[in-house]
């Protein structure tokens, strides 16, 4: 008896990926939740349903390796800030005065999105003062890294007069002392007694809004940042959140989820730092499973936080800072590993990342992995990264993340931070491909607008909102740009034997799009529309192909 297949695609541009095999076919077949055949013709095959998809493109389901979709999800309820269409602090003001006047006067005001570097400086509490009085405002910067709130939640933090020291982040005060409501990094968590945890319910809300906004773009799997403690995560329980989504049927995507490093303990047995049960890096499905470790080691460029070897260029005296003393981060590293988790460090600035390396090092010279794969840790953003930093990340076999979506997002605010030498250094691609480094594709969102189509765009032309080019030796072809969103992000879960390319076995998981990415004009790559995106084959979104049954 000849196999069925449940779809067949024909009449089709597929761009395979695949690691080895023909880059390209005409014809695919999928049964159950994965690829049955790939090929040129359909091989004598029958299928259920067979559509013609009249010479569109077909790559394999685009993988951001670095988002957060609860806090995404989550920012579609509230307030947009972001510019545009907010180009200045009046339009600020205007924005929050006219949130202020449809929202009860007990709930808070919650913007997020702002940019200091596009609207002319931070808000502060006077001006929320001036125009939603007495209100309890929050305003998140469009990095995550700091937020503004007003004076009534000062006071309720009691902290409306004089600023107190927190390890890790700053409560920014004037000249006076005063504190001017601005909370830079581990600051943020002073206000957890009031904002969390969020419910469980509202935050699996948050998650089904985000996954149906992905699967318009073409995204199939998703790595989220950081959950279940400090001020990335929203709830302890907050893989239990993804799991209702799923039992709902409201997720989507496929999710790995990072823990943060603020819930590991010590285990017994000298095992090292881990979560209950012993749970580490890998338990769970190909739907929903926990991958690796998420540590902060420093901030934000664009807000003068991540841990420079040199002063900022428009910031003299100003280099930033660790989130914690250094021995005490690399210790929080080390004993990670040492439980068996694979580990994905926050590093920015060029400091921080000499640090992670230096942890990474220790790792795997003093406390290897017996009998299993390298752990390929990895370095989120890898932000400001010198020559000799490319080089050696190579060598550990590090898998670096960086965004090139902030370069056409906040690259000219990148640019005035770093100056004209160290901007080439900034979320680099071209140089780590040539370093044999497999790159993943990500988007950081919601800091930025994470389209991949968008991502792929930025990849190939590097183009700031000003229309400068930012680190012309980083461009990469979009072939590259395509391999990175898809091969490139399931490398960075280790889960490339059975995702990111198109053959037999692999997932299931397509996206068919409007146009071939790598015949196309540079300039045209963001309007690329996605046409439907298949998830385990099963259709979850159709703009009109007719693939839904």
């Amino acid at each position: 008896m000849s196999i069925v297949a449940d779809l067949l695609l024909t009449d089709a541009t597929i761009l395979t990926m695949a690691p080895q095999g023909p880059p390209r076919a005409g014809v695919v077949a999928l049964l159950g939740d994965r690829i049955l055949h790939v090929g040129s013709d359909d091989a004598g095959l029958t299928a259920k349903r067979t559509v013609s998809l009249g010479g569109r493109c077909v790559v394999p389901g685009f993988h951001d390796a670095h988002q957060h979709m609860a806090w995404f999800g989550a920012s579609l309820d509230e307030f947009d800030l972001s510019t545009p269409p907010i180009r200045n602090l009046e339009a600020l003001a205007d924005a929050i005065a006219t949130a202020a006047a449809s929202t009860p006067g007990d709930t808070w005001i919650v913007g997020n999105g702002y940019d200091e570097n596009k609207i002319g400086g931070h808000p502060d509490r006077d001006l929320l003062e001036r125009v939603a009085p007495g209100r309890r405002v929050l305003l998140t910067h469009t990095s995550g890294h700091m937020s503004v709130v007003s004076s009534a939640v000062l006071a309720q933090l009691g902290i409306s007069e004089s600023g107190c020291d927190v390890p890790g982040g700053t409560v920014v005060v004037d000249g006076s002392g005063r504190p001017t409501g601005l909370l830079q990094e581990q600051a943020q968590n002073l206000l957890a007694p009031l904002r969390r945890p969020v419910p469980v319910d509202d935050v699996a809300h948050a998650i089904a809004r985000a996954s149906e906004v992905y699967v318009r773009q073409g995204i199939t799997s998703v790595v989220e940042a950081g959950v279940g403690g400090g001020w990335i995560g929203r709830t302890p329980v907050e893989v239990l959140a993804y799991q209702r989504a799923r039992d709902a049927g409201q997720l989507n995507v496929r999710v790995e989820l990072m823990v943060a490093s603020d819930v590991l303990r010590m285990l017994p047995d000298d095992l090292g730092s881990g979560i209950d049960l012993g749970l580490r890096t890998g338990f769970g499905d190909d739907w929903l499973r926990l991958g690796p470790v998420k540590v902060f080691s420093d901030g934000s460029l664009i807000g003068h936080t991540a841990a420079m070897c040199h002063d900022f260029s428009d910031s003299p005296g100003v280099r930033g800072y660790l989130q914690d003393d250094a021995d005490a981060l690399a210790g929080t590293i080390v004993s990670a590993h040492r439980a068996g988790w694979r580990v994905a460090t926050h590093a920015i600035g060029d400091a921080a990342i000499d640090l992670v390396l230096d942890a990474y090092q220790r790792c795997v010279r003093d406390y290897p992995w017996a009998g299993k794969r390298e752990p390929r840790h990895r370095i989120e953003h890898f932000g400001v990264a010198r020559p000799d930093q490319v080089l050696r990340a190579a060598q550990l076999g590090v898998v670096p993340v960086p965004q090139a979506r902030f370069v056409g997002e906040i690259g000219d605010g990148m640019r005035a931070a770093l100056g004209p030498q160290r901007s080439e250094w900034a979320y680099r691609f071209a140089s780590l491909l040539a370093a044999g480094l497999v790159v993943p594709g990500s988007s950081d969102r919601p800091v930025v607008d994470g389209r991949p189509m968008l991502g792929i765009h930025d990849m190939v032309n590097r183009r700031t909102a000003s229309g400068e080019v930012l680190g012309a030796a980083e461009v990469v072809r979009a072939h590259d740009a395509l391999r990175a969103y898809t091969y490139g992000s399931a490398y960075a879960s280790y889960e490339e034997d059975r995702k990111g390319w198109i053959g037999p076995g692999t997932l299931g998981d397509l996206a068919v799009l409007c146009d071939d990415p790598t015949n196309v004009d540079p300039g045209e790559l963001a309007d690329i529309e996605v046409l439907a995106t298949v998830v385990g084959g099963r259709t979850v979104w159709d703009a009109g192909l007719g693939i839904a049954e």
